[in-house]
């Protein structure tokens, strides 16, 4: 988004950096983990099933990367090649054996659990962090080209504040290093961006960050129809944390929207009442529609299905839920479903932004205001976007949301330009794209005021 040059100098400072990270990694570490050396890191629970293995390995070394600063694209690049090295290995030493069950367990719960091998997690992440500080180790004599690609630049703002409420139950992933992350080597720029709205715990939530976007990188049409493969990732999603929850004894579920920017094409993907909307020129591109109890067509699925739509306080779902499709909420299915929608658009090189939230944002901002405050903003500031999501969740706790609040601004232009270009907006609509059809763009530059994910 910034000049060439300047790209360039990123990248060669990021080159640059990798030696020195990688010195002191290995200085702090100078040989694997024995049995008795503690992990450095929080193991997510005590088993992991073999589906979710490579995601939250991944989740495990990039945030432990990040926090040390390494590199993104370094980071991203050397947790797959440990990732591969690990799942080439025989994990069955790790399996766990089932629990003894209740004898009142019906029986297809039974062979629903036998069918899934559960995995001791914290010997899965001693030997996952082995299999990562050989790969430094190597490394460390020769970085692989892989490992240094360029990578367009963003700029990216993110704001997330727990405000009134009792525990904070969102989480947000910023991920512009998709390809390095995933070992993807074609020609195509990929960045991926995505908020989760929890509800009844942060387990959902926190599930749905880890795992949707590795679920899509597993699909074949993502190289075809990047929207199917998103779309397909939620319903994978959503059917793998059915089966945690049950393991669990989970109830949560989690709203979620997501964004993949792949070359010059926007696919975004959602379910629930988390939003995204592009702003081109000042004006606001509406790319989806919330699932919302109340809306037609969600009411006549719900009552076929056997479900009632009430009012409360506002439209609920069995006179529970607010949202009609989510991740999770065991106890809701099907009639919250777990079906997302899609849309996909060309971007045009007039786009402004993209600016994902959730509901304790939308519910108290319009859509229509956006523009006017981000360009007051950006005025103020000279054209310095990097805090603008702090500024417009503030915005949304002084109208009075008491709600999580999680916003995200992903500039697709330099915000220097759109001073420039005056473009303020109206505050109008324009058509809206629906579900079939959608703009890319910027490098980790953020404003990130909660955990990545």
């Amino acid at each position: 988004m910034a000049s060439g040059a300047l790209q360039n100098s990123s990248q060669m400072a990021c080159d640059s950096e990798i030696p020195g990270f990688l010195d002191t990694l290995l200085q702090d570490f100078p040989a694997p983990l024995s049995p008795e050396s503690p992990l450095p890191w929080k193991v997510p629970g005590t088993v992991l099933s073999q589906e979710e293995v490579e995601a939250e390995l991944a989740e495990l070394a990039v945030s432990f990367l990040g926090s040390r600063n390494a590199p993104p694209p370094f980071a991203a690049a050397v947790t797959h090649k440990a990732i591969s090295q690990l799942l080439q290995t025989d994990l069955s030493e790790f399996k766990k054996l089932p629990e003894q069950e209740e004898e009142e367990e019906e029986e297809e719960e039974e062979e629903e659990k036998a069918l899934v091998t559960l995995l001791d997690a914290k010997g899965l992440a001693r030997s996952f962090f082995n299999c990562l500080w050989e790969v430094c180790s190597q490394w460390q004599k020769r970085v692989p080209l892989t490992a240094q690609a360029p990578q367009r630049q963003w700029l990216v703002s993110i704001h997330a504040i727990r405000n009134t409420r009792r525990k904070m139950e969102d989480r947000h992933v910023s991920l512009p290093t998709f390809n390095h992350l995933f070992g993807l080597s074609d020609s195509v720029d990929r960045a991926y961006f995505a908020v989760f709205d929890g509800h009844g715990g942060v387990d959902a939530a926190r599930y749905a960050s880890v795992h949707v976007h590795a679920n899509a990188s597993h699909r074949p049409e993502l190289l075809t129809d990047p929207a199917a493969a998103l779309k397909e990732a939620f319903r994978r999603t959503d059917e793998m944390f059915l089966r945690k929850a049950k393991r669990e004894r989970l109830q949560s579920g989690t709203t979620g929207v997501c964004a993949l920017i792949t070359g010059a094409t926007l696919h975004v993907a959602w379910l629930g009442d988390s939003q995204v909307i592009l702003v081109q020129q000042g004006q606001v591109v509406k790319l989806m529609e919330p699932h919302k109890p109340e809306r037609q067509d969600e009411k006549e699925r719900i009552e076929a299905l056997g479900g009632f739509v009430s009012l409360m306080d506002c439209w609920r779902v069995n006179g529970t839920l607010a949202v009609s499709r989510a991740i999770g909420d065991v106890f809701q299915k099907p009639y919250v479903s777990g079906e997302a929608d899609a849309a996909s658009r060309e971007l045009t090189g007039s786009d402004d932004y993209l600016l994902l939230a959730c509901d304790g944002f939308f519910d108290v901002v319009p859509h229509q205001e956006v523009p006017g405050l981000v360009h007051s903003h950006l005025i103020r500031q000279k054209g310095i976007g990097v805090h603008v999501a702090e500024e417009l969740v503030a915005v949304a706790r002084d109208r009075g949301s008491h709600d999580n609040i999680t916003v995200m601004v992903v500039f697709l232009r330099d915000p220097r330009e759109l001073l420039e270009g005056g473009a303020q907006g109206t505050g109008g609509a324009q058509a809206d794209v629906g579900s079939q059809g959608l703009p890319t763009g910027i490098s980790e530059l953020e404003t990130n005021n909660s955990p990545r994910s």
